[in-house]
């Protein structure tokens, strides 16, 4: 089995000086709860494009580690079937290549789809890790869970579905409980199949008539933040019933004329010199994506949908855990007696019980996304992965 790392790209110098703990390797044969955490910014691109096997294999070499080939809202009508046989050949040129070793899935529209799709894949069944199931219901789904592990036993190969939940009976409210309330149990009857699942927030924004604008985050449009808060809370548990929920989109990565201030506080590039490096991220948006990146991980959140290569960048070095995280996880799960002590950094008190849960998905992030060396923080890591 073939296995890829975050940040391989990086110089070996580079990556000695910015961690502690490097990442571990991972592959689609890895335990599902850390393969979902592994795909970090998983990036969109369209089944139509000519030139997708290239596509793949550079953004790959750039630190990609999870794409999905696009047949849905990236596609127009008239194009479907030229794309998903381009998706096919893609896989099938993939095979056996150094980008094979990414998480690569195909976005259906229906489980129609993913039945075409199995049928005529030929040696690409080692590049596919799954499929991506839009505007997913209580309704729809079953048949799109259906469709997926029939694929599995026809291609002989475990392939994961990544349910995007962004339909109108999720988002209004007095059909919401009752429909996360099915998809709950649909999926808890197929969890060795669901990889993640992924929040489709612009499908949610067009419900109301609404666009977000780049000043602001997700976080800041009521209506929508207010479904994703019910659907961690329904299937977000950490409790063994729960899945790993992916962040939604952030659609922008062009100059602008601002509203607001940027979201980024100067002190932070300031200690680190990099008060211009500040200045191009402001830029290009990459604040306000940073800023939503950290609501995020508060919202009980990991990885992102991206649909630009500079985006995979910022959910990257958010992703890799601190020195102080590190320890501060390391301490709490030192014992199982319960009890508070002070952090080795002496600026906050640990938990041992309520704080346990966490500390566990921080070193299950760090296997994969590594531990920095102290001192080190995302500013460093943004310096070595952005093209200035």
């Amino acid at each position: 089995m073939r296995t890829m790392h975050h940040f391989h790209h990086m110089d070996r110098a580079t990556r000695d000086t910015l961690f502690l703990h490097p990442p571990q390797a991972f592959s689609d044969a890895d335990e599902r709860d850390r393969l979902a955490v592994a795909l970090g910014a998983t990036l969109y691109v369209p089944a139509t494009r000519a030139d997708l096997t290239a596509t793949i294999a550079r953004r790959a070499r750039e630190g990609v580690a999870s794409m999905v080939i696009d047949l849905e809202d990236a596609v127009a009508d008239h194009e479907v079937e030229d794309g998903l046989r381009n998706a096919v050949a893609t896989l099938d040129e993939l095979a056996g290549t150094a980008a094979a070793t990414m998480l690569l899935f195909v976005r259906v529209r229906t489980p129609d789809g993913v039945d075409r799709i199995a049928d005529i894949l030929g040696p690409g069944v080692t590049a596919l890790t799954g499929f991506v199931l839009p505007k997913f219901t209580a309704a729809s789904g079953p048949a799109f869970l259906d469709a997926v592990a029939a694929a599995s036993e026809r291609l002989g190969k475990h392939l994961y579905a990544m349910p995007v939940l962004e339909s109108a009976e999720l988002v209004h409210r007095q059909t919401r409980d009752g429909e996360l309330q099915q998809i709950a149990a649909l999926l808890a009857g197929h969890r060795d199949r669901v990889l993640a699942v992924r929040i489709g927030a612009t499908d949610m924004c067009g419900t109301f008539g609404i666009r977000r604008d780049r000043d602001l985050t997700i976080y800041d449009v009521r209506v929508v933040v207010d479904v994703i808060a019910d659907v961690v809370n329904y299937l977000g548990r950490t409790d063994g019933t729960g899945f790993v929920i992916t962040g939604p989109v952030w659609e922008y990565f062009a100059d602008h004329e601002r509203m607001f201030r940027p979201m980024l506080r100067a002190t932070p590039f300031a200690e680190h010199d990099a008060v211009m490096f500040r200045q191009q991220l402001v830029s290009r948006d990459l604040d306000g994506l940073l800023r939503e990146i950290a609501l995020d991980r508060a919202n009980g959140i990991q990885g992102k949908t991206v649909i630009h290569p500079s985006h995979v960048a910022a959910v990257h070095a958010l992703s890799a855990v601190t020195h102080e995280e590190y320890h501060d996880a390391v301490d709490i799960l030192g014992g199982d007696a319960g009890g508070v002590q002070a952090s080795g950094y002496r600026n906050k008190m640990n938990e041992r019980r309520p704080h346990r849960t966490w500390a566990q998905q921080t070193l299950l992030r760090a296997s994969v996304f590594g531990v920095t060396n102290k001192g080190v923080t995302f500013v460093d890591l943004l310096t070595a992965l952005v093209d200035r």
